[in-house]
Order: C-alpha cells, then structure tokens, then sequence
C-alpha cells in the first residue's frame, strides 16, 4: 500500500498526538491564535476532525475511547501509532525546500520537535544545509528588479535566522 500523502495540517495534528491521547476538540485549542502553536500554524475545528479522520484512515492514529463531552456530543480519544510516528519522526527530520517554507512549515516543526524535548539542533542544520545553495545563487545574481531583491533580503534574514537558531541550539 502506497504512503498516502499528509498535508501540513495532519502532521500539526499527529505531531499533537504525539503528545499523548487526545480528541479533536483539545487539539484544535493547540491551533488557536493565542496558544503556542497557533501563534505558528492556525487550524480551525473543522480541519482539526478531518486531519483526525485521514490519519485514522491512514492507520497513523487510532481511535483509543469515547468520553462524555461537557456541552456536545461524546468525544473520542485518539493516539498516534506506530507508524504514525515514524512517519512524523521522518517528517520532523526534513528540511523543506523553499525559504518561503520557513514561515510556516519549519517553524512548525520547529515547535513540534522542542515540545517534544528533543533537541531541534539536526533539524536545524540540515535546514541551513538544505538552503545553502540558494543563499549562495541569490548573493551572486545581480538585482535589477524588485522580485528578486525582495527574494534576496528575505534569503538573507532567513540565512540569519538559521545561524542564530544553531548558536542558541548548540
């Protein structure tokens, strides 16, 4: 059976089910704008309970119990599976790609690897690797338009960012 694809939102929730048990309701508070990952990654409700439904259906997370809600319905408690978690650790592990994949997907991580007390130093270094040719292609490019100067100030205060992010972790 082929790895189904996960999108950013179900690793955000299987990376909170990695915390420990949990129902959608819970989890969906991890993702609002005052708490620490919503500060990061904002996921409504709704996504929150899809996300759940496609890890399940991917046997990365199963449902475990059902306890009474305190206004709604019944809630059901999830956990992350074996498999679940490899694929997140493979996950966490990845540098993305594009530095506009800083903002959102390796800050995500980010917070993800270090609520798990892990050290995010590797995740760190393999991002700054990762992005070392495109650092290096954007100093030397000669800028005459506001796209690309606008790619290269961002490329540098990213570049920035990682280093300062290798002293704190190392």
């Amino acid at each position: 059976m082929p790895v189904p694809h996960l999108s950013t939102t179900e690793f955000a929730v299987l990376g909170v089910l990695a915390e420990g048990p949990s129902h959608g309701f819970a989890i969906s508070k991890e993702f609002e704008p005052d708490a620490e990952l919503g500060r990061v990654f904002k996921v409504r409700r709704p996504l929150v309970y899809r996300a759940l439904e496609r890890l399940v259906e991917a046997g990365y997370a199963e449902a475990i119990s059902t306890e009474k809600g305190d206004a709604g319905p019944n809630r059901v408690i999830h956990r992350i599976t074996r498999s679940g978690r490899r694929h997140l650790d493979s996950w966490l592990a990845e540098p993305v790609s594009h530095v506009r994949d800083l903002r959102i997907e390796f800050l995500l991580k980010l917070a993800l690897v270090r609520r798990s007390g892990r050290s995010p130093l590797a995740l760190v270094e393999k991002q700054r690797e990762a992005l070392d040719t495109t650092f290096s292609a954007l100093d030397e490019v000669d800028i005459d338009d506001h796209v690309e100067l606008w790619r290269r100030h961002n490329a540098a205060a990213a570049a920035a960012y990682l280093e300062d992010l290798s002293k704190r972790y190392s």
